[in-house]
């Protein structure tokens, strides 16, 4: 039994006082056959939209959907989306109908939705109403369209990223018709606004069966991001791979945790590796330069994509230092805590353990060399966090810039000369972090300046 909260109990019992069938529908109802609780709880009827306020005529509106026939209704535990059964007209640019159809039947709004797991509602004997095998498509872990999958994807190409979401999400498999329709149709991709694809990459990508997906549906992904096509089969000639550069990536983003960041980076963390392929004298492939290639890359991949500027300015730092040695030094983490933080520090180490989960070395042995510089690494950055006075940036210095114009050093640019300095030799291990320390480095500095 389905357990449906007493804040949308409440609507439904508001709408059915009015005379109105109402129902909950889609997400809410499979995510709970799911045992899972629903983000959100979406309800249809037979009201019409005006006839729906007039029935909650106590709560607030937004009506933002109004033309398709959908209110949200803002309760004190959360909106809920209304939507009148409906069928859609025709879709001019494969997103959104051109006008719909109010009809007084269930079946009928459930025939244009998107995928049999979805096309599910919940009667008020709280028995599914499911005309198109989305419990057994749950049970089977299949995605499946509802109907003629070319059509679904005609009418909102969006859909094609959905059906790959969904099986990232849940972990299932697309129906062999569904499948086949989505990469034929991925062209249709392009008329979609950027903002709404890469919502549902990112969605796509955080999911457990991310990898798995991702190879599956290249085709796809290539029509969104195109630059990552040349990975495919591309041979890295190398003792360390045993994949191709696009199946590495893969699997590095099944590697990293769950998180948008992290995952982005994965995936395009190798992007700029065949534009900085060479092999040496002995045939054996490199790919010099390829951490600040990617990143460049990865920049415009992630303007184009509408991406926020924070997740692109991350990830690009990411891809930028990639490649580099995990710090064996006091000194060298001290610098690199300098450069990204210790955030970016500590996914730094999440990337490095993702990069190298299918090198041949970590496939062979459990304790790797490549794993053991990681693991110095975090020990390092462990020491040096619960160290005194921890310095990581000018700001966290001891002493600022009041101390040094007590010192005699005059306003303006030298004092910023002088704290730069004194962060160089905290960095480097010459001076601890104190302020009588630094007081005392800052005089012979100044001087020097003179």
């Amino acid at each position: 039994m389905i357990a449906v909260p007493p804040y949308v109990q409440a609507l439904l019992a508001a709408l059915g006082d009015a005379g109105f069938a109402a129902y909950p529908v889609g997400g809410c109802v499979r995510d709970s056959l799911m045992g899972r609780a629903p983000a959100d709880w979406d309800l249809c009827t037979a009201a019409a939209p005006e006839q729906t306020e007039t029935a909650l005529a106590g709560y607030r509106f937004v009506e933002t959907g109004l033309k398709h026939g959908t209110v949200t209704v803002l309760t004190g535990d959360g909106p809920v989306e209304i939507t009148t059964f409906r069928t859609d007209g025709v879709y001019l640019d494969h997103r959104r109908p051109a006008h719909v159809t109010f009809v007084p039947s269930l079946r009928e709004d459930l025939a244009r939705r998107d995928f049999t797991v979805n096309a599910m509602a919940l009667g008020p004997d709280g028995q599914v109403v499911d005309p198109f095998g989305g419990q057994a498509d749950l049970a089977a872990g299949i995605i499946r369209c509802v109907g003629d999958p070319d059509r679904r994807f005609g009418e909102d190409a969006l859909r094609i990223l959905r059906a790959l979401r969904f099986a990232a999400k849940l972990d299932f498999t697309i129906d062999p018709a569904t499948a086949a329709s989505a990469v034929q149709n991925r062209a249709l991709l392009d008329d979609i606004a950027r903002e709404r694809v890469f919502a549902e990459l990112k969605g796509l990508l955080t999911g457990p069966g991310a990898g798995r997906v991702l190879r599956d549906y290249a085709p796809v992904i290539f029509q969104m991001i195109p630059e990552l096509a040349a990975g495919e089969g591309f041979d890295q000639r190398n003792p360390h791979h045993i994949h191709d550069i696009w199946t590495h990536s893969t699997m590095a983003v099944d590697a990293a945790p769950p998180e948008t960041v992290l995952r982005l980076t994965m995936l395009l963390h190798d992007v700029g590796k065949p534009t900085c392929f060479f092999t040496d004298e002995k045939g054996v492939g490199h790919f010099y330069g390829h951490g600040e290639r990617g990143a460049e890359m990865a920049d415009g991949i992630l303007h184009r994509l509408r991406c926020d500027n924070d997740t692109r300015e991350r990830v690009c730092l990411l891809i930028q230092n990639h490649d580099i040695c995990p710090p064996q030094t006091p000194r060298a983490m001290r610098r690199l805590l300098a450069k990204v933080g210790e955030d970016g520090v500590r996914q730094l180490i999440a990337c490095w353990r993702a990069d190298c989960a299918d090198r041949v070395d970590a496939i062979l042995a459990t304790d790797t060399p490549w794993g053991t510089l990681i693991g110095t690494a975090e020990r390092i950055l462990a020491e040096l966090l619960a160290g005194p006075a921890p310095c990581f940036s000018v700001k966290s210095l001891a002493v600022n810039g009041r101390d040094i114009m007590a010192l005699g050093v005059p306003e303006g640019p030298q004092v910023g000369r002088v704290l730069g300095a004194l962060f160089d030799a905290v960095t480097d291990g010459e001076v601890p972090n104190e302020k009588a320390a630094l007081l005392e480095m800052a005089l012979v500095i100044s001087r020097k300046m003179d």
